[in-house]
């Protein structure tokens, strides 16, 4: 064998590369994995939902009796004074009868004409009725003084009188009622075909001032044109719009760790910094409303109060959309990682750190999270290179090799 090397050097040469190479190329090579240092940060827990602002105070101003409501000359934002005319209700002018109308009324006053002779003929007969119990009377009472009589019969006269009596002076306030009742639909039948159509439209009168009830702004015209109106019907809506609160619907699990008093910050509403507020009510009772996803959903209303300077939010108005973050915790010094470096492991938490080219296990005690950010409370410490994103491949002291750091933890840290 020796000999035979010694013979052809080249061949064995080329031999041994080519098995120096099989065995580099077999030979397991470390995984290319992506870190990201541990390190102590802000950490921020927080709800995040969408809510809009509302006036504290909003009045509707309605139609406090029916008629016909001048036009109202104001706008949607012009300022009002507490105590200003807004519009008046004047009643509806008479009507004009036509022919099928006429013929109505004309029946009418001759049912109340006929219901009035009946009146007068029930009185007649019960006045006949009065003066036979009157005749009894006086034969009773003379019967009595020479004791003829017994004294039940006394009794039962007695009683006839009264009865007729009474009944006699129903009937005449009936006899009353019934010649009202004819005058009244005569009068308004004489009173309406005596009108020209101009004449009619001038026989109204005043009857309603409706006023503002605040001092603030008008916020919504619902009846702007004159015209009838009925009792109750909205006409325009006041207020004051810098007294704005904040009405936002949250999950009722996530309702439960709300209280009166936590502070709540205002995004993405259209300014150049947040705004602040603190929750003043959460409301004992949710409601049901759909999600975009089609699945229903327990919501409970939160009403939040502005404590930032007014002159900060002045541009806002009712029924503005805002972004509100409710922070359930915070810290300014955190230990922590992101929430992709962290898996479970036996009965907790565990992380792969690179120390000497190994990925080493390390279990970790965890504390507060938010969605993408984990507090670290136990098991590593700031500066640690920690694997994000590990796979399956990954084992405790498998060779690794780390790609260049494209932040530090720090910048992964936001809030729910």
């Amino acid at each position: 064998m020796l000999n035979r090397l010694k013979e052809h050097p080249v061949v064995s040469l080329m031999g041994l590369v080519v098995s120096i190479a099989l065995v580099a190329g077999f030979w397991p090579q470390p995984i290319v994995v992506e870190v990201v240092i541990a390190e102590t940060a802000p950490m921020t827990v927080a709800i995040q939902e969408d809510g809009q602002t509302r006036l504290i105070d909003r009045y509707r101003i309605a139609a406090p009796v029916a008629g016909v409501a001048s036009r109202i000359e104001l706008e949607v934002g012009d300022s009002v004074d507490q105590g200003q005319v807004l519009l008046r209700i004047t009643p509806p002018a008479a009507s004009i009868l036509d022919s099928r109308s006429r013929a109505q009324a004309v029946a009418e006053i001759a049912s109340a004409q006929a219901a009035l002779l009946a009146a007068e003929q029930q009185v007649d007969a019960i006045a006949a009725s009065k003066a036979l119990a009157d005749s009894e009377w006086r034969r009773v009472q003379a019967l009595l003084q020479r004791q003829l009589i017994a004294q039940d019969s006394v009794d039962r006269a007695a009683a006839a009188v009264a009865n007729e009596t009474a009944a006699l002076r129903s009937a005449e306030f009936t006899v009353e009622v019934r010649r009202y009742e004819w005058q009244a639909k005569r009068s308004r039948l004489e009173f309406q075909t005596s009108l020209t159509e101009g004449e009619a439209s001038q026989q109204v009168v005043e009857l309603q001032i409706v006023r503002a009830p605040v001092a603030g702004e008008v916020l919504m015209i619902h009846h702007e044109c004159e015209g009838p109106v009925e009792m109750g019907l909205p006409l325009l809506d006041v207020g004051d719009p810098a007294a704005l609160e904040v009405i936002v619907d949250v999950l009722s699990m996530d309702a439960v760790k709300i209280h009166p008093g936590m502070r709540v910050l205002f995004e993405r509403w259209g300014g150049e910094s947040a705004l602040e507020g603190r929750v003043r009510v959460v409301e004992p009772v949710g409601f049901t409303k759909l999600s975009a996803l089609g699945v229903e959903e327990q919501r409970v209303w939160v009403v939040i109060a502005m404590t930032s300077n007014a002159q900060q939010w002045q541009r806002l108005g009712d029924g503005y959309r805002v972004e509100a973050r409710f922070i359930l915790w915070h810290e300014n010094d955190v230990l922590q990682l992101p929430a992709s470096s962290v898996f479970r492991y036996r009965d907790g938490w565990a992380v792969f750190v690179l120390d000497a080219g190994r990925a080493r296990r390390r279990q970790v005690s965890t504390g507060q999270r938010n969605g993408l950010s984990v507090q670290i409370l136990d098991g590593i410490k700031a500066g640690d290179l920690v694997l994000d994103h590990p796979t399956d491949a990954i084992e405790d002291g498998t060779r690794a090799t780390a790609k260049p750091l494209p932040g530090s933890a720090s910048s992964s840290n936001t809030w729910l």
